[in-house]
């Protein structure tokens, strides 16, 4: 069992590092670089990533570059390597391979399928689903 001064500063430097990433997701990040700016070590900030937000620093990066990356392929605005260019990825190849990892498609096939996507009433309170 963890004293609770460290698991207050693990967690403080937790939300400091998600506040970081989920602000500057398409910069070059690492893990010595917010580790720096929070103030901390690597192996710190990685034990906070393992103890308090049950991941990795890397997992966490790509899973907000994907969410982002979703959101914007749900847009018609924007080619498939405007958005890998957009979330951080200097690749689209190697976007389209973290995509497809992620949400189980790729980049083109997901914005397909959400563009025949529409809201069907699900029940009388007015909650909508997508079909």
């Amino acid at each position: 069992m963890q004293r609770p001064a460290t698991v207050r500063h693990r967690t403080s430097l937790f939300e400091d590092a998600v506040a970081i990433v989920e602000s500057e997701y398409a910069a070059d990040l690492s893990l010595d670089d917010i580790a720096r700016r929070v103030a901390s070590s690597r192996r710190q900030l990685q034990r906070a990533y393992s103890e308090i937000g049950e991941t990795t620093f890397r997992e966490h990066l790509t899973a907000v570059r994907m969410e982002r990356a979703a959101d914007l392929l749900r847009g018609r605005g924007l080619t498939v390597r405007e958005v890998a260019h957009r979330v951080g990825y200097r690749q689209p190849a190697q976007f389209a391979k973290a995509f497809r990892r992620h949400h189980g498609s790729a980049p083109s096939d997901f914005r397909a399928a959400q563009r025949f996507a529409r809201p069907v009433p699900q029940d009388g309170a007015g909650a909508l689903r997508v079909a």
